[in-house]
């Protein structure tokens, strides 16, 4: 009977110690240290893409290893506004909250296939749970003004190089009946004041849709039309589709591998836009 006892406490210990230290905590992979670019590339040599949006561009997938692996090639920012090599996650702005974004498998899907004496340099202005409104108004969220933000990240990254593109992905939270109406005439307009403040009236800005992992998703449907509909609107704005993702148990969040694959999209689209972009110079 007392062995019985003392073989049922280790079984019990062993089990509480798997669920204390064997559970895979969301910091587990977050990189101890920060590297630095050994030469930051001259102006005329850095690509630089704006991610804009809120949690899903801002990232809430798991960490992997793999995911900080740097690349002196791939550079983002720290909260000092220093150069850095890019690892994941980027995100800035919420300590308790970030995890794996885009961001960094969109830069490694371009380097394949861009000038090897090119860099990617990867500015993050996302916030979670931030509303269209929110950005339009320069609400201060989650201690961010959005937009204040957003110009002053502009300026920081005009410093460095020549902004390419804006990664834009966001709209779960207007996903609500009395906001989906107006989203398609808001999200037009907020494009044309993030080119205003770039100063590009033709930056391509690459959209994406958002999930639809609840069983009624009639408002998220109605917020994927109106981004689709923004896309086939403004030729300078490019959708990628996401209908095919999977969350990470949250019906709301993509999950490691979904963020992953966004990445490669919006690289794979934006390739096809500057082809199109030499074709049209070569006519």
């Amino acid at each position: 009977m007392i062995k019985l006892k003392y073989i049922f406490s280790l079984l019990l210990i062993c089990i509480l110690s798997f669920s204390v230290f064997g559970q895979k905590t969301s910091d587990a992979n977050f990189p101890k240290c920060t590297k630095y670019p050994k030469i930051i590339p001259a102006k005329k040599n850095v690509w630089i893409f704006i991610m804009a949006g809120q949690s899903n561009m801002a990232g809430r997938g798991f960490v992997e290893p793999m995911d900080t692996v740097t690349n002196q090639r791939i550079l983002s920012i720290n909260t000092k506004s220093e150069i850095i090599l890019a690892k994941e996650p980027l995100n800035l702005y919420e300590s308790q909250m970030k995890g794996l974004d885009c961001g960094v498998s969109f830069a490694c899907e371009l380097l394949k296939f861009i000038p090897d004496s090119v860099s990617i340099l990867l500015i993050p202005t996302a916030v979670g749970g931030s509303s269209i409104d929110q950005w339009i108004g320069d609400s201060l969220h989650r201690k961010v003004n959005l937009r204040s933000n957003f110009r002053q990240k502009v300026e920081l990254a005009k410093n460095f190089g020549e902004i390419k593109g804006l990664l834009w992905h966001q709209g779960e939270s207007d996903a609500k009946q009395l906001l989906v109406r107006t989203y398609a005439k808001k999200l037009k307009g907020l494009f044309s004041d993030f080119r205003k403040t770039i100063n590009d009236k033709k930056l391509p800005i690459l959209t994406g849709e958002i999930g639809t992992f609840t069983p009624d998703s009639t408002f998220q449907n109605a917020i994927n039309k109106a981004i689709v509909s923004n896309a086939k609107k403004d030729k300078h704005t490019f959708l990628i589709q996401t209908r095919d993702f999977t969350d990470k148990g949250d019906k709301l969040h993509f999950d490691s591998k979904s963020q992953r694959i966004m990445g490669e999209r919006f690289a794979q689209k934006y390739l096809e836009i500057i082809k199109l972009k030499i074709k049209q110079l070569v006519q």
